[in-house]
């Protein structure tokens, strides 16, 4: 398969949408390239499969163009089974999103455009295996972000768009120090530098090299996914972005950064990983708890969400600072399940908010009996941010505590307590924030004449929920597409690290 259709096919369909005339036709042919996307996507994993039952391993459906040839910098793509699990992530929430988004009526044809961007970012930063392609298609990601929430968000949005922007900025920078540090040592005493992924994993690079810049690269990738202290644009962001701007930026933008430490971070310097691995568990068990706890301060649900994201992504950190099998796959169980959960959530709080026009909890109420839909969606979202049996929640976070309670020290096994015990502070928030939105009586009369979800909200509503529960219900396919990704990175580390 041609990996490149995954980048080239939202970059088509925005082009279509720059010549529709009509609302009609600008949502509809948003909505069939982004049912393109999913296809394509859907046909990938079915290939992935295929190719993994014929005895094929490593990087599949591999492909290399010359970019910047004087700088050895290449168009490399290919996946494993943890890109996959990532791009048919980005699919199911970039349709669902499109349907959300059916009445933006505002410069709807930019709007559609901008999410169309930000699809072909995330593809191409899942594709890339050459690091400054990687960096390229982040950066991509950013900008149309700025501009979503700028635009079309509310509240303080000017000051929520920019802080974003500033802060995600510095995260690359961060990042492209990194990288540069690890180009210009690839060549030492040869002068062949190279961004190329699978042959810098090869090279070893020297300890001295992974201690200096393994902090910038995971320091930069962890600002993308909410690492403690560098938290603060979550909130701001998510609450004035736009309800399809806030279910890609939680459910894909953040993962970015998870995915880059894991497979940058991580797997280029495991020796370093190794040692910084105790500061990583401390600023990912801060976020964990002040996150929940940050929760329950909260009135507006939209804050509610955004915070109790700090609290799940520092589940991903956790899990990857641990350096066990089963807790990094715990960590891209984590990535996947709070990717569909988060936007979920964000769809069914921008419902409600379309219809009463107000996102704080003290004014809502009883909207079970007025919207039994989105009031069913509302729940599954917070039963599985809460981690019920059954949903994906509760199979991403006991991996993650399976995988940290196995690393051995003391200092490890609280780490782990302290975690498990953030569930029961994020089961008060939820159930509380739950209640009290759509149970009881009904806060206000003006409330029952309105309508419940139109068939493009249940649409986009259904596709989320069933994925939370089939991951939740028979994991077993997401740990076995998952696996053989995994393993490479842990066989890798545990080679490297002996080795050094």
């Amino acid at each position: 398969m041609n990996l490149s259709l995954l980048v080239l096919v939202p970059l088509i369909t925005a082009v279509a949408v720059l010549f529709c005339k009509g609302l009609n036709g600008v949502r509809w042919v948003s909505l069939t390239g982004a049912t393109v996307q999913l296809l394509l996507s859907s046909g990938l994993l079915a290939l992935y499969w295929k190719e993994r039952a014929a005895g094929h391993t490593g990087m599949l459906f591999e492909s290399r163009h010359a970019w910047f040839a004087s700088l050895n910098i290449w168009y490399h793509a290919g996946v494993d089974g943890i890109s996959v699990a990532m791009i048919l992530l980005t699919a199911l929430i970039m349709v669902a999103a499109i349907l959300v988004s059916w009445e933006i009526r505002t410069w709807s044809k930019e709007f559609f455009i901008l999410l169309l961007f930000l699809s072909a970012g995330a593809y191409g930063f899942f594709i890339s295996l050459d690091l400054f392609t990687l960096f390229f298609f982040l950066e991509v990601s950013v900008i149309p972000k700025f501009l979503l929430i700028g635009i079309w968000g509310s509240g303080r949005k000017a000051y929520s768009a920019m802080k974003l922007a500033l802060m995600l900025m510095g995260g690359s920078a961060l990042v492209f120090i990194g990288l540069l540090g690890v180009y210009y040592h690839t060549g030492d005493g040869t002068g062949a530098y190279t961004f190329d992924w699978q042959s810098i994993s090869q090279m070893h690079l020297p300890v001295e090299v992974q201690r200096k810049f393994f902090p910038f690269l995971f320091a930069g990738f962890g600002i993308f996914t909410a690492l403690f202290p560098f938290h603060t644009w979550v909130p701001d962001g998510h609450s004035s972005a736009p309800t399809a701007a806030s279910m890609f930026l939680a459910g894909i933008s953040m993962k970015l950064g998870g995915y880059g430490c894991l497979r940058v971070a991580v797997f280029l310097m495991p020796v370093a990983a190794r040692e910084y691995s105790p500061i990583i568990i401390l600023l990912a068990v801060i976020a964990i708890v002040y996150g929940a706890f940050a929760t329950m301060m909260q009135k507006d649900l939209k804050y509610i969400n955004a915070y109790s994201s700090i609290s799940h992504c520092g589940f991903i950190l956790l899990g990857i600072g641990m350096l066990t099998r089963t807790a990094i796959m715990g960590a891209v169980m984590q990535m996947i399940s709070h990717g569909l959960m988060t936007a979920l959530f964000f769809a069914a709080i921008g419902m409600i908010y379309d219809r009463t026009h107000t996102r704080l909890v003290e004014r809502l109420g009883g909207l079970l009996k007025i919207m039994p839909f989105i009031s069913t969606v509302f729940v599954i979202a917070g039963l599985c941010s809460l981690g019920l049996p059954g949903l994906s929640g509760f199979v991403a976070e006991v991996t993650v505590f399976m995988g940290s309670w196995q690393r051995a020290g003391d200092m490890y096994r609280l780490a782990t307590v302290l975690a498990c015990a953030s569930i029961v502070i994020t089961a008060v928030y939820i159930l509380r924030a739950t209640g009290q939105t759509i149970m009881g009586p009904v806060a206000d009369p003006q409330y029952n004449g309105l309508a419940d979800a139109t068939w493009n909200e249940k649409l986009a509503g259904i596709i989320l929920g069933l994925g939370i529960i089939a991951i939740g219900v028979a994991p077993y396919w997401l740990s076995d597409l998952l696996t053989p990704g995994v393993g490479a990175i842990m066989d890798h580390a545990e080679k490297t690290i002996i080795i050094k």
